[in-house]
């Protein structure tokens, strides 16, 4: 079992971006995912491409025609739908103002399933959704507009 908690990225009237960090790890999984590839000449345009996503994200909100469907047909998991031929974000589009980022990469194979890293990627997302959701359920946590209640300092075991 692991232990999840989430880091606040950008807060705005538009917006609330958060990511997941795992077992008390002060690095969130979109800064992994920016630490890997901000230096990586290969894929520079990609990684370029996804930041001006995140910042359009950051001005308008994470309205739908800004992702494609990733997951199941009932989960939230995403990928910003970007023309990059190569490199993936997934996130969990929990709304049009909640958007919690998780972690990505090289997507080198016809579907994300038959990569081992994109897929646990997508995995950890789908769980945690289904933990966010049953922790709203039971009144932990309440997501209003742009912001996730009582946050600060929650774990979820996933």
């Amino acid at each position: 079992m692991a232990s999840v908690s989430l880091k606040t990225i950008e807060q705005n009237d538009n917006v609330g971006m958060f990511s997941i960090c795992f077992d008390g790890n002060e690095e969130s999984e979109f800064e992994k995912f920016l630490n890997e590839f901000k230096n990586n000449a290969t894929y520079n345009k990609d990684f370029n491409v996804i930041l001006l996503a995140l910042s359009k994200i950051i001005d308008k909100g994470a309205l739908e025609r800004f992702f494609r469907n990733e997951g199941k047909m009932n989960d939230h998991v995403k990928a910003l739908a970007i023309d990059s031929r190569q490199l993936r974000l997934y996130c969990l589009r929990i709304s049009d103002q909640i958007l919690i980022l998780g972690n990505g990469g090289v997507k080198n194979t016809r579907t994300y399933q038959e990569n081992k890293k994109l897929s646990g990627y997508v995995m950890d997302l789908q769980t945690f959704d289904k933990v966010l959701i049953k922790a709203q359920k039971a009144g932990k946590v309440t997501i209003e507009k742009n912001m996730i209640t009582d946050i600060k300092g929650a774990t979820f075991e996933i």
